[in-house]
């Protein structure tokens, strides 16, 4: 079950045939060419980039201790933003204009479309859902989604061409240095397949990371006994040092913390569902799955197995601690999906989640104000609360 999802076709129209959309046979060497960008060397080289928009980030939040609660989602968007544009595309989101909050908004109508649609079984067919009123507003926002990813692309090159990469950046092997070399200097790459997976590490490398950042904080924010763990947790690796930037050896002590995000991962999974398509008649339990049939995986179903997760509704960090974790079977935990196409980017995502959760508690307590069954999880793509989320921040006492 390797074959891409069907309903990834519905994509391509936003992301071509990208890492995330294409066949087997171009999908194959394409992931072993961004590979590389993932290496655990390079990982660490981003490390400066999460500081940096982290702290931006933390005097941000200052200011907000004044008021009687702030509405984190757009908040953390914006700082996720920056961080993939630098790290994977080395370009500073100031360069973009005002283009990136214009990306925001139609990204996430784009997605809310996109869901829609999935549940209109008559505008399937792209002859109907491109006469449709929300197949005609689908393809302003794509307008406006592809100007952005034109100005990433237009922005790098120009530095590329004039000889005025960062040394930084080039360090960090930026995916976009990376596919423009595979362009310029080898011509194994056109400007469309550049495009495709700009396109694609945008869309996976920001609103995922985004909406996973929200949760956390809410959830933290619900449950005082865990904050005061995190907070315990913190000192010991950091001391009363508040700006000290994370090193890798932090994120290996910050163990609680890796539990409270996996455990968010757990209830509200940034990819609630994914497909594939059979590549040969499969059985399962007794049931015969043709081949070429395409399978939706519910990671929010999942997620909740009773057999797996006792009280799954539970908001409970110690279902991932070193020992509890190895009771957990393969394959009944999949926040990143799994087999050869699973996310290529989740340990930069964890580091940078991390990184940005860490940062913020060593500076606040927050305090969410509204209760779960307030909190509804809606399916744009990515997972979305009802409603926004609502924190209360102070200054650490």
């Amino acid at each position: 079950m390797n074959k891409k999802y069907f309903l990834f076709k519905w994509m391509e129209p936003a992301l071509g045939t990208g890492l995330l959309t294409s066949e087997f046979s171009k999908w194959k060497p394409r992931r072993k060419l961004l590979m590389p960008c993932f290496h655990s060397d390079i990982l660490q080289g981003f490390l400066p980039v999460f500081n940096e928009y982290s702290q931006k980030l933390v005097d941000f939040l200052q200011e907000e201790t004044m008021k009687e609660f702030t509405l984190i989602e757009t908040i953390v968007s914006n700082i996720t933003l920056d961080i993939i544009c630098d790290a994977m595309f080395g370009v500073k989101i100031e360069d973009l204009g005002n283009m990136s909050s214009e990306y925001v908004k139609s990204y996430r109508r784009f997605a809310q479309i996109f869901m829609l649609r999935f549940f209109k079984l008559w505008n399937w067919p792209d002859c109907i859902f491109k006469m449709s009123k929300e197949g005609k507003e689908m393809m302003h926002h794509l307008e406006i989604f592809h100007a952005f990813i034109r100005k990433i692309i237009q922005e790098k090159k120009k530095r590329y061409l004039n000889d005025q990469r960062d040394q930084n950046i080039r360090k960090r092997m930026a995916l976009l240095d990376l596919l423009l070399d595979k362009h310029i200097e080898r011509g194994e790459l056109n400007e469309e397949d550049i495009r495709e997976e700009v396109a694609t590490f945008a869309v996976g490398g920001h609103e995922t990371v985004s909406t996973a950042i929200g949760w956390v904080l809410y959830l933290i924010g619900l449950h005082r006994d865990v904050q005061t763990k995190l907070h315990e947790e913190l000192d010991k690796v950091f001391g009363e040092d508040t700006t000290r930037p994370v090193l890798k050896k932090d994120l290996s002590g910050l163990q609680y913390l890796d539990c409270v995000v996996k455990e968010t991962l757990r209830l509200y999974p940034s990819a609630p569902i994914f497909g594939r398509e059979t590549q040969e008649d499969t059985n399962i339990c007794g049931h015969i799955i043709p081949k070429g049939t395409s399978c939706v995986i519910s990671t929010y179903s999942l997620h909740r197995d009773e057999d797996v997760f006792p009280d799954p509704e539970r908001f409970d960090p110690e279902r991932f601690s070193f020992e509890n974790s190895l009771k957990i079977p393969e394959y009944s935990y999949l926040p990143f999906s799994a087999g050869p196409r699973s996310c290529i980017g989740q340990r930069f995502a964890m580091m940078e989640i991390k990184v940005i959760i860490s940062s913020i508690l060593r500076n606040f307590s927050i305090e969410s104000l509204d209760a779960r069954d307030k909190m509804k999880p809606l399916i744009y793509i990515t997972l979305h609360p009802s409603s926004p989320i609502r924190l209360r921040i102070r200054p650490r006492a």
